[in-house]
């Protein structure tokens, strides 16, 4: 299966954090999945870094550098991506986990997230 990791997902994979459900944890590990990451993920990330609020354990750089050292594939942002944002329903106002549903849907991939709203978008979504 091709998987892309929401932020969420990525940043409590990235951490070994207990918050990452099982059900995650085994997708992730299955060597016959091939993980994606985003540069929206890394984007998001660089952002709330940036801020200095505390909750953002990494930044952008330090982000990317330890998704591709664990093996995960960067998933670049295109046009294809960014316009298909408007036939999305507004069933969820992030504009970063819009952009992952788009890629996700036009690639295809299947999102895996915590976030359970957006399993509203169908079977490109996977709430875990």
């Amino acid at each position: 299966m091709r998987l892309l990791l929401d932020t969420q997902i990525a940043l409590w994979a990235l951490t070994d954090n207990p918050k990452l459900s099982k059900t995650a944890r085994d997708l992730i590990l299955d060597r016959g999945n091939d993980i994606y990451f985003s540069a929206a993920t890394v984007w998001e990330i660089a952002i709330k870094h940036s801020l200095a609020r505390g909750d953002m354990p990494v930044s952008g750089s330090e982000a990317a550098g330890l998704l591709k050292k664990a093996g995960f594939v960067e998933l670049p942002m295109t046009a294809a991506h960014a316009s298909a944002i408007e036939t999305l329903p507004p069933h969820h106002a992030d504009p970063f986990d819009r952009m992952l549903v788009a890629q996700a849907m036009t690639e295809p991939l299947r999102l895996i997230t915590h976030d359970r709203l957006l399993s509203q978008y169908g079977d490109s979504v996977q709430f875990v």
